[in-house]
């Protein structure tokens, strides 16, 4: 196996980064928005948007994830294995994405169909783009302390991506629509496209594979199959990956009805007037007067600002202590947050804003560690079969996020159908008005629902044997073999 040096610099790093704060211009407004999007702005009925996340995202996950992760294991070009995935697929996602998110104006049926064939695109060619994207983290170096490095400035860059999204969006939405959510979601999805086409291009640009199989470590298809069932701590992985993205998309998609329905207007203005009086005396009034939407974006700024702050901390605990007992004391406790959502009236704004900026200083600091750990599966892979097939690893966590992505989706718009949730599409032009069940279900689909995927997948990290005495040796003994293949 061909090893150049390990050592990456900053400018390869920040490049690499920038590929995922591309991705995560789509993947945060799906996660955010898309069940918001279909039911009050393209205006499906729930259980219609339901069934779409939720079969789409699913044929997605176990079609579209394993088939790319094979072809990308067996490129071969100049460029490596996954740089040509990124470079190809990069002006098609932008122009997909923009189609998800427009809103023709079709009869009923016509839209259900326009909503599957669009969703299913752009799934697609998410998957061609980021499965390979992901994949490159793990030949890029074998270097396990530069491969924490890289997570970390990577998932710096996630959390630039996830604060445009969820803090300035849903304000930019409305102002560049002057009201109308439909002409301004388009607008904001245009910008987004060319803005993550240009990152995902400097990401090919300034990269580079250096961890090349050598012919003797070539396999069939087959072989890397057998391989991965027999892969404990990835079937650890997998599972655990399905159920952290389950809680994000639940969490992330229901905060939207969560300050629509439950959280008292009166009482979230006074809370953040101050706030946003500072930002008016400096010139720098981002979040527009209403103050659902204002306190809905610095609610989510406050998280944001203190999983950056986590994911600094990231890195140096990982390297003293190992990715799997910080990555599993963090979790625990970030669920403690969470769950604490459940004790908060509709009042009781402030408690609100301290728990979702523990919540996230704790998952900040998991963040960079679940993909830095499927890196190190691979690494396993290789050093018990002695064949490495980097991304047929990665397509099967690429499954488990979409899978989690896709079931924590519908499970929003789902549970809100049994509290009784009314969409614009059921009032004919009469004002919206939710039962108050409604408000019920949003908080208990981002407190208690939340935490139940997060909380399995702390008992599940009792079972990975990945710990940091096996990531130290894993890395020496791989580092000697590859040497001795030069």
């Amino acid at each position: 196996m061909s090893t150049a040096s390990q050592k990456i610099s900053l400018g390869e790093k920040i490049g690499y980064s920038l590929g995922d704060l591309a991705a995560n211009l789509v993947f945060q407004t799906l996660i955010t928005y898309l069940a918001f999007f279909y039911t009050d702005i393209y205006g499906l009925e729930n259980n219609d948007a339901s069934l779409i996340m939720l079969i789409v995202g699913l044929v997605a996950a176990f079609s579209f994830n394993p088939v790319i992760g094979v072809l990308a294991d067996r490129t071969r070009s100049r460029w490596g294995k996954f740089r040509p995935w990124i470079l190809y697929s990069s002006v098609p996602l932008g122009v997909m994405a923009l189609l998800a998110f427009s809103t023709p104006d079709f009869a009923y049926k016509g839209k259900l169909i326009y909503a599957a064939v669009t969703y299913t695109l752009l799934l697609l060619l998410y998957a061609s783009s980021n499965l390979p994207y992901s994949a490159l983290s793990g030949v890029i170096t074998g270097d396990m302390a530069e491969r924490n490095s890289i997570s970390s400035i990577r998932f710096v860059a996630v959390m630039f991506a996830q604060f445009f999204v969820q803090v300035f969006m849903l304000p930019i939405i409305e102002y560049a629509g002057g009201g109308d959510k439909a002409a301004g979601i388009e607008q904001v999805i245009t910008w987004m496209a060319i803005v993550g086409t240009i990152m995902l291009l400097i990401t090919f640009f300034t990269t580079k594979e250096r961890i090349v199989p050598s012919s003797e470590q070539e396999s069939s298809l087959k072989n890397d199959l057998s391989d991965l069932v027999k892969n404990r701590p990835w079937i650890i992985m997998l599972i655990l990956t399905v159920l952290v993205f389950v809680t994000l998309a639940m969490k992330g998609g229901s905060y939207v009805y969560y300050f629509n329905y439950y959280v008292d207007e009166v009482a979230l203005a006074s809370f953040i007037s101050p706030i946003l009086h500072f930002f008016d005396s400096v010139g720098m009034n981002f979040f527009g007067s209403d103050p659902t939407s204002a306190g809905f974006g610095l609610f989510n700024a406050g998280g944001i600002i203190f999983m950056l702050i986590g994911i600094a901390f990231s890195k140096r605990l990982a390297d003293r202590f190992g990715k799997r007992d910080v990555f599993g004391i963090s979790l625990f406790i970030s669920t403690l947050f969470i769950l604490a959502f459940v004790l908060f009236p509709p009042k009781g704004v402030g408690w609100m804003f301290i728990s979702q900026v523990f919540h996230g200083f704790f998952y900040g600091i998991t963040t960079p560690l679940l993909w830095a750990m499927i890196a190190d599966v691979a690494d396993y892979s290789e050093w018990k079969n002695n064949r490495r097939a980097t991304a047929i690893i990665f397509s099967a966590m690429m499954m488990g996020l979409k899978a989690g992505l896709s079931i924590g989706g519908a499970l929003v718009a789902w549970i809100l159908g049994l509290y009784g949730y009314v969409n614009a599409a059921s009032c004919l032009g009469n004002e919206l008005i939710q039962p108050e069940t409604v408000s019920t279900g949003s908080k208990m689909l981002i407190s208690v629902f939340a935490a139940i995927p997060f909380l399995i997948g702390v008992i599940l990290l009792f079972f990975y044997k990945i710990n940091k005495s096996m990531e130290v040796q894993i890395e020496q003994e791989l580092v000697q073999r590859r040497n001795n293949e030069k």
